[in-house]
């Protein structure tokens, strides 16, 4: 069996408006101890986890398991010397069987130079995802990112002329002020650079941003009052499918588009359920049955790893109905859709009697849609795939 190893890198430069993720702002002296932290977990898997009481069968079998992906994220794992990149990755290969396929970097461009993307070569990383957002430089700045256009142009050809052919560009729906106009000019935009991949994202609200509060409150600071309306948003979006499709770029999964060859094989086993280990702060694991994550604060965690702990904050073990709840809420983000058929026989008949009716009511409104064996989420609810959801799992 393949595994896919993500490691977290929680530092970054500036914290985004529009940010709900674990990460922050640090001294950058923090970086190389804790490096030294995620080296040790790596290389002391045996004995830090037999402390936290997780009795995985898949790690007691991790030794003869494969490495296949690795995804270096955050963050902006690109603020970390390459060397310190190069001592995380040359510690997996010494603890696990590995035949890297795709080794990711997440990448902010004013942090990408000739000299990095060099090194990155050199340590093994062949798949970078920039964190591009938008093309228009009043949503960047609105935003709270660094970076302008010319910075995402300029450094999408450092990493040409470096070597590195397998590109992802992350951009954001419903920035505050976007438009239609500066929307279409930044799909336009990434076309014309050619990424291998494309991920976008719809802007979310909710209590995790300082963006989403400020929404919520209310108020008006962060351009709160300048966001799209839903249905703008949503416009968007279908507006991105209607010209990555006609790019050659096929859609695979609500957010991501890839060409042909170049999806993203480290993001699908998260989509599939394949098993997939976190390492440093905030991480998250899965075994197939089983979910636990790091503690989020990196201080504590690089303390922790120094007394020779693992700081597992979370761990659950998933019912039967859980895991079946994810299969379909997972399942069907992909485009290719829940191969119903296969899946049947892994579970008893009690969640299937309870999803069988509200499935027929959802194909009978439009929402879901058989195509042959599989169950597929109906090409014009993308824009709305989380009511769908909400519907099919209450």
């Amino acid at each position: 069996m393949n595994l896919g190893i993500y490691v977290q890198v929680p530092f970054c430069r500036t914290k985004c408006t529009y940010c709900n993720f674990h990460t922050g702002v640090f001294s950058s002296r923090m970086y190389s101890p804790y490096v030294d932290g995620v080296v040790r977990e790596i290389l002391e898997r045996d004995s830090l986890y037999h402390s936290t009481g997780i009795a995985s069968s898949i790690f007691r079998c991790a030794a003869q398991l494969n490495v296949d992906t690795v995804y270096i994220g955050g963050g902006t794992p690109s603020l970390l010397a390459p060397v310190d990149l190069q001592r995380m990755l040359d510690a997996l290969r010494g603890s696990y069987r590995y035949s890297f396929q795709e080794v990711t970097l997440e990448a902010d461009p004013e942090t990408i130079t000739t000299e990095k993307a060099e090194a990155w070569i050199a340590a093994g990383i062949n798949r970078i995802s920039m964190g591009t957002q938008s093309f228009d430089d009043n949503e960047l700045a609105a935003a709270g990112r660094l970076h302008r256009r010319a910075d995402i142009c300029a450094a999408d050809k450092i990493l040409r002329v470096a070597g590195i052919c397998n590109i992802n560009f992350d951009l954001i729906a419903g920035l505050p002020h976007q438009t239609e106009e500066s929307w279409h000019c930044t799909v336009e935009d990434l076309i014309a650079l050619g990424p291998e991949h494309v991920s976008i994202y719809m802007l979310e609200i909710d209590e995790g941003s300082r963006l989403g509060r400020e929404v919520l409150n209310g108020g008006g600071r962060y351009s709160a009052a300048r966001i799209p309306q839903d249905d703008s948003i949503a416009d968007f979006y279908e507006y991105a499918c209607r010209q990555l499709a006609v790019a050659g770029y096929e859609h695979y999964e609500i957010s991501n588009w890839a060409k042909p060859g170049l999806r993203s094989k480290h993001n699908l086993k998260y989509w599939l359920r394949d098993p997939y280990f976190g390492i440093g702060a905030g991480a998250h694991s899965f075994d197939g049955k089983m979910r636990w994550a790091n503690a989020h604060d990196p201080a504590g965690y690089s303390a922790a790893l120094s007394a020779g702990r693992l700081p597992v904050e979370q761990k659950e073990v998933l019912s039967e109905e859980q895991a079946f709840d994810e299969e379909f809420f997972l399942g069907l983000r992909l485009l290719d859709g829940i191969d119903v058929a296969a899946l049947e026989p892994r579970y008893n008949t009690a969640p299937w009697n309870s999803v069988r009716n509200r499935i027929d009511v959802l194909v009978q409104r439009g929402l879901v849609e058989w195509r042959r064996e599989r169950l597929c989420l109906a090409p014009n609810r993308l824009a709305v795939s989380n009511e769908v959801f909400v519907e099919l799992m209450s």
